[in-house]
């Protein structure tokens, strides 16, 4: 009998299958249809210090391989999104990660320590989206240093509840910042988030078609390089990754597994397929797994490297 379920940093999921974060916003309902879905554990979307607006419409655009969005992290703040925790955690018969962020490293740790009071499963610190940036206008994801400042000033905060560190594609110090935010006490890591900023234009209005011009690009176009970010972090740290980008099939979830990935984050798939992709995508999986021979993932996990 094929077994799906896996352990990430000490919370265990019926499957590696992981909702992203941003997808559905901090819903209860749409986070619970997400598990409902066969989603392994689901992540709500990043809530900050104080409430957000984000970026006038339109934010979320679909092209030929994918999707363009820049949404701005809008959110309903610390306050309020803690009892939206609070209300998922009570409701979801999955693991619940709560994604936060903020604009300096004190503010993650104070962000983490008023969401923990709602018992998340984990927390996520999205250090990696570019809207939040360091003093020199560079996202914490971006270099070593800054990611571990974060991370260090939510593990001073918060006892008890795993923290995921989720950096970014577009470093080129990739390896070195899986590195420091593991040092720094991270318990897993989530590769990662949209490549870019991308633009898309209309022809008839002579301008960029999203209202920020410029946006993260996610979907199939960036799984090889998901894949490729993966594999390169798996061999820089010893915790878990969970793989994020581009994976809408069984097959792509195992090349994430493959590469390194304890987890597979699942995002735009949503948006293309609705909840199903979540049973779609392990069906796949115990199918694959059935032909050849494998019982467990934790077997293949790393299995492309030497």
């Amino acid at each position: 009998m094929v077994e799906l379920g896996v352990e990430l940093a000490g919370v265990g999921l019926k499957n590696p299958l992981i909702l992203a974060s941003g997808i559905t916003g901090v819903s209860v309902g749409t986070l619970r249809r997400a598990a409902q879905g066969g989603a392994g554990a689901v992540t709500m979307k990043s809530i900050g210090p104080k409430p957000r607006a984000g970026h006038p419409n339109p934010t979320v655009l679909e092209w030929e391989c994918g999707v363009i969005n820049a949404v701005g992290l809008s959110n309903p703040g610390a306050e309020e999104g803690a009892r939206d925790v609070a209300d998922a955690v009570k409701r979801i018969k999955a693991p619940v990660i709560a994604s936060f962020f903020a604009d300096d490293a004190e503010g993650f740790g104070a962000v983490a320590e008023r969401l923990a009071i709602s018992k998340p499963a984990l927390l996520e610190a999205n250090l990696s989206c570019p809207n939040v940036m360091k003093e020199h206008g560079v996202p914490f994801a971006y270099e070593p240093e800054s990611a571990a400042e974060a991370v260090k000033a939510v593990k001073r905060r918060v006892g008890g509840i795993p923290l995921i560190a989720k950096i970014s594609p577009n470093t080129h110090k990739l390896a070195d910042v899986a590195k420091a935010v593991e040092a720094a006490g991270a318990n897993a890591i989530n590769m990662g988030n949209t490549l870019g900023p991308g633009m898309l234009i209309s022809l008839e209005a002579r301008r960029p078609i999203l209202s920020n011009k410029a946006g993260g690009v996610s979907g199939p176009a960036i799984r090889p390089i998901a894949v490729r970010c993966v594999y390169d972090i798996y061999k820089a740290v010893k915790i878990p990754i969970i793989g994020t980008g581009g994976v809408s099939s069984g097959r792509d979830a195992l090349e994430m597994v493959m590469a390194g990935a304890t987890c597979v984050g699942i995002g735009s798939a949503v948006g293309s397929s609705g909840f199903k992709v979540f049973k779609k995508i392990s069906g796949e999986m115990q199918e694959w797994m059935e032909k050849n021979g494998v019982n467990s993932v934790k077997e293949i996990v790393g299995a492309a490297h030497d």
